[in-house]
Parts: structure tokens; sequence; C-alpha cells
């Protein structure tokens, strides 16, 4: 009889580790994607598909991103600092609170992105379509503000806020 109740102990044992790995298994599948952002400084990304995904917090520092599509994908706190964003599809994207300072924006087309709390303070826009872009509280330099009051027009698909009252324009 007591090597049947050892056995019956081992079991139970086992069985309550098992139990215990999967619950710490499925604990962490749910925090780890949130914990672990993406880190792309300083790479070459021309003409890469990142679009209808959801990059928040990622690192795209000094990366050069000409030419690559990011239309609707979700980039809230993504770092752009220095990256050349030179032709880039935005059309749609959720930029909030993203930092956007020494970019390149030269023909970027911003339609309908939410750029609400974003940095941008040397960030270039020369070229950029704005229709429909909400700016909400983004910092930028006067020039910038004034350039992109120039071509300022349409009304935020999500947000409902006209591009023109956004960025602040006379």
């Amino acid at each position: 009889m007591p090597v049947i109740l050892s056995l019956h102990t081992l079991w139970r044992h086992c069985c309550r580790s098992l139990i215990l790995i999967a619950i710490a298994g499925l604990a962490w599948s749910w925090i780890a994607p949130a914990a672990i952002a993406l880190d792309f400084t300083k790479e070459i990304l021309i003409e890469s598909n990142f679009s209808n995904r959801d990059l928040s917090d990622a690192n795209f520092t000094k990366a050069n991103l000409r030419s690559s599509d990011f239309s609707n994908s979700v980039l809230v706190g993504v770092r752009f600092y220095g990256a050349n964003l030179e032709s880039v599809d935005l059309h749609g994207a959720d930029l909030s609170n993203t930092i956007l300072d020494q970019a390149r924006m030269t023909n970027t087309d911003l339609t309908d992105a939410i750029l609400e709390g974003a940095y941008a303070f040397n960030a270039l826009f020369q070229g950029a379509k704005i229709t429909g872009a909400d700016f909400t509280d983004v910092l930028m330099r006067q020039d910038a503000q004034d350039l992109l009051c120039s071509v300022a027009e349409g009304v935020n698909s999500k947000t409902g806020r006209a591009t023109r009252d956004t960025l602040d324009c006379p």
C-alpha cells in the first residue's frame, strides 16, 4: 500500500506543476507583447510594409523608411527621431504621442492620420498631404505650422476635428 500512495502523491505533484507551468505560460503570453517593444534603430527599411499593424512604442530612431507603408497602423508612442519618412504612407495611422523630432516627412501622406500630442519640433513637412489629419496639441515650430496651415483642409474621420482647427490656423 505505501508504494501506491507514493505514486499517487508523485502524480499529484506532477499535475500541480504542469498546471502552474500552463498558468505561467498563459500569463506571459498576455504580458509579453505589451512589454517588448520593437527596435528598428538606424535600420534601412525602404519600401517596407507595416500597414494595419500595432507597432505601439516601437523605436525607429534614425531609420530610413523612405516610401514605406504604415497606413492604418497604430503607432502610439513610437519614436521616429531623425527618421527618413520621405514619401511614407501614414494614411489613417494613429501617431498619438509620437516623437517626430528631426524627422524628414517630405511628401508624406498624413491623410486622416491622428498626431495628437506628438512632438514634431524640428520635423520637415514640405509637400506633406494632411487632408483630415488631426494635429491636436502637436508641438512644432511656427514655420512648420504656417506651412501646414497653407494646405490644411478636411475633417478627421475618427476624431471629427477639422485639420485647420487642430493646427490653430488663423
